[in-house]
């Protein structure tokens, strides 16, 4: 565990550093990609622009799951320390999809969980960059990736810093947990209170 704060992307290429080739194989919190392919996947979206997005997705035919998919197999290395400098090399980017520059802030964020807790690692991050990140997913809609509809009805209200979302039944718990259960993610679901939690929690 690492219990100092730098910036989500840095932090990550800090935790990265240390894995071995055995633990980039490791399956992620996304379902049927490991750890390097969700790697592949931030160097993918730090590339971004608003032009390559676009032909991206007629490329695609507009299918968010096959130009994603092509962008891992475009931007992972023959090996785990090649796709680690990659990405060192492009995360200082600031170039965006059709879309805020927090968006980049989320990937860092979520997809930074989705290596470390099946490795069993974790991180401090800055608080606001957390809760950044869930103002964003709570006013976009989901056909942009964001969880405004499955927030209907729900307030959520943060324990480690000033942030309530939303009108409803109460849902309590940090930033990163509410983050989490938002996107979903039911890792973190164990984690929040409130009679809220219930509509985050998916159908079995």
């Amino acid at each position: 565990m690492s219990g100092r704060w730098c910036t989500p992307s840095a932090a990550l290429i800090e935790d990265l550093t240390r894995l071995d080739d055995q633990q980039w194989e490791t399956p992620s919190l996304c379902p049927g990609w490991t750890v390097h392919d969700v790697v592949a996947h931030l160097i993918d979206t730090a590339l971004t622009t608003r032009l390559n997005f676009v032909v991206g997705m007629v490329r695609a035919r507009f299918d968010f799951d096959r130009q994603n998919a092509r962008g891992v197999r475009r931007e992972r290395r023959d090996s785990p320390r090649e796709t680690l400098e990659r990405l060192r090399q492009v995360a200082p980017r600031t170039s965006t999809a059709p879309a805020p520059l927090d968006t980049r802030l989320v990937e860092e964020v979520l997809h930074g969980e989705d290596i470390r807790r099946p490795l069993g690692l974790t991180r401090a991050y800055p608080v606001e960059s957390v809760a950044r990140a869930l103002r964003l997913q709570a006013r976009t809609s989901a056909s942009f990736g964001g969880a405004k509809e499955r927030l209907a009805g729900i307030r959520l209200t943060a324990t480690d810093t000033d942030l309530s979302i939303g009108d409803g039944a109460e849902v309590h718990g940090t930033a990163l947990s509410l983050l989490l259960a938002v996107t979903g993610r039911p890792v973190a679901l164990d984690q929040l209170d409130g009679p809220g939690v219930a509509t985050l929690t998916p159908a079995a």
